[in-house]
């Protein structure tokens, strides 16, 4: 008798249940990604993310924003004489663009990309979690080397 796989929703998180023939489940958790909170300077518009912290400064990568010491410096106004810009000058950035480190194309939330499906509008968080870059899936160079460039592969970035 072969195995099924049956997905059950719950309100907080996904639970697969792979049936066994003798009528034993085996429960896996499907963990959903999490979001990410960055900051901006409003001064020089340096980008704070926990993704990669500042190893340089002694702040490792996972240090949200909250945690940040209270004697913390925005790096690149700091080394450019501006002044000690401390966390009281960073806001809340939320990027709409982001950009494969393969290949440089840009997602943009605002256009999607109907070709492929995704609306006009739809959030990088939202894509599933096996979006691939468009461009590097058709390049079969990057594929045979690399792999398929998903989502992990793609970096916020901060373009008008």
């Amino acid at each position: 008798m072969a195995k099924t796989a049956v997905k059950v929703k719950k309100a907080s998180s996904s639970v697969k249940r792979s049936i066994q023939p003798k009528g034993k489940a085996k429960k896996t958790r499907v963990a959903k990604a999490p979001v990410v909170r960055r900051y901006k300077c409003l001064y020089c518009n340096y980008i704070y993310s926990p993704l990669r912290g500042e190893p340089h400064n002694g702040i490792p990568e996972g240090t949200e924003f909250d945690d940040l010491p209270d004697t913390y410096v925005c790096p690149i106004c700091g080394y450019e004489g501006k002044g000690k810009i401390g966390t009281w000058g960073f806001e809340e950035w939320k990027p709409t663009k982001y950009i494969c480190s393969m290949c440089g194309y840009i997602y943009d939330e605002a256009r999607g990309e109907p070709h492929h499906g995704i609306k006009p509008g739809t959030k990088f968080d939202d894509l599933p979690d096996d979006y691939r870059c468009p461009v590097c899936a058709l390049d079969p160079k990057i594929t045979k080397f690399f792999g398929k460039v998903l989502k992990q592969g793609f970096d916020a970035i901060d373009v008008v």
